[in-house]
Formats: C-alpha cells, structure tokens, sequence
C-alpha cells in the first residue's frame, strides 16, 4: 500500500499537493512534543499507546515514490501500521536526549491547526490539543516572522481558536 497517515502538519492540504486525502483515524497511537538535539524546536511526533486514538488524514504517494516525503520527514521513521498505510514517527531514543526542552513553534503549532479545523473542525481541534502530550514546553510566538518552513497565514478566526485552545490546557504562547 503506498498510502501515509498524517496527524500534524501533513493535515494541512495546504503543505502538500499528495492525491486522495481522507480523514482517518488510527488506534494505538497518541501525539506528542519530542525535543531533539536536531533542532531548535520541538517535532510533533506520534507515541504507541494502546488506550489512545488519534485523528489525522491518508493519502496517496503516487507510484510508491517515497523519496519527497522521506525528505521532508527526514528526522521521522517510516513504520507500517496494521492496515499498511504508513505512519512517520520519532522513536524515544531515537536522536538522543536533547540538552533541554525545547520551545513548540506558534507557526508550526498554526499549521497543524488549521489543518485539523478544515478537516474536523472545531470539535477536531479540541481533539487534537486533548490527545497530544507535552504542553509543558515553552510555545516561541513566531507568527509575525515564522521559522516554521511551511507557515500558514491563518485568519484572525483561526489564530483565536489556536490561542483559545492553548489557554484552555493551560499553554502560553510567549514572544519570540
């Protein structure tokens, strides 16, 4: 099968062009923050974890082709899920202990949002937040200049129900 579930930024139609996008959902797995010494910020990632179930999308990779997206999920492994559709993911020990936590990116954090409003809206939001670990991190307010490679712009609407749903699980954005 050359189909991937995405449950962050691969939601977004707007940060990929890949065919025959639906909304899945899949058992055994939960979100969350992993800090790495790759980077600056923290990587949204998927977990095993038998009492838990996510949202997300599948898609298409046209003609088996993997090479772009293992690009663009390069710190990710890609592991088979029990129906074949493919999931990227950041093993624990995968990239070593990061030397401190890193900040989640408000541009990034966005993307992901507005992926799940346009897909489940805002039920699926909440959802979100509520199935995703480690918002204990700091959140850097980058929203005036992303860092975030493939930042959105979101409506004022739409940067609300971000903010909202932070201030609901307690998270603050700070500025950059």
């Amino acid at each position: 099968m050359n189909r991937f579930f995405g449950y962050g930024s691969l939601v977004n139609r707007r940060t990929h062009a890949y065919p025959n996008l639906t909304r899945h959902t899949v058992t055994g797995w939960r979100r969350a923050w992993r800090h790495t010494p790759l980077q600056e910020a923290a990587f949204l990632t998927a977990v095993p974890d038998t009492a838990s179930e996510i949202d997300g999308v599948t898609a298409d990779v046209p003609g088996g082709d993997w090479a772009a997206l293992d690009l663009r999920e390069a710190a990710y492994v890609r592991t088979p899920l029990s129906d074949g559709t493919r999931i990227y993911h950041i093993p624990e020990k995968m990239h070593g202990p990061a030397p401190r936590t890193h900040p989640i990116l408000l541009s990034y954090l966005d993307v992901v949002v507005q992926g799940f409003l346009t897909e489940f809206g805002a039920t699926g939001v909440a959802r979100f937040f509520d199935t995703t670990d480690g918002w204990d991190a700091p959140i850097r307010n980058d929203r005036d200049v992303p860092i975030y490679p493939r930042a959105q712009t979101l409506s004022l609407e739409e940067q609300a129900i971000v903010d909202e749903n932070l201030a609901r699980i307690g998270a603050i954005a700070r500025v950059s």
